[in-house]
């Protein structure tokens, strides 16, 4: 009898740790919502990356732009230099 006595005492106490109530009904689990200033710290994070490419594509192109107008110039300057030449040369041509 006493063995059947601490029986039921050692499982109900093992049933109270272990949280299974009699009583109350057992309520639904809810799922997790996902935090929302994470999501915000993504997007703030994209924006910042789709900025630095958008200046560094700015960059390269005003580099282009920088390259082919010297390029320019430099043709200028060289057509300019070979008039001058030919101007010379036929002032020689003339004069002798």
């Amino acid at each position: 009898m006493k063995k059947m006595l601490k029986l039921v005492v050692v499982a109900l106490v093992t049933l109270a740790f272990s949280a299974v109530s009699f009583a109350a009904p057992a309520t639904p689990a809810t799922p997790a919502t996902p935090a929302s200033p994470a999501v915000e710290k993504s997007e703030k994070v994209e924006k910042k990356v789709e900025k630095k490419a958008e200046k560094k594509a700015e960059k390269k192109v005003e580099a282009k732009e920088k390259k082919a107008s010297k390029a320019k110039a430099k043709a200028k300057a060289k057509k300019a230099d070979e008039k001058k030449e030919e101007k010379k040369a036929e002032k020689k041509a003339e004069t002798k």
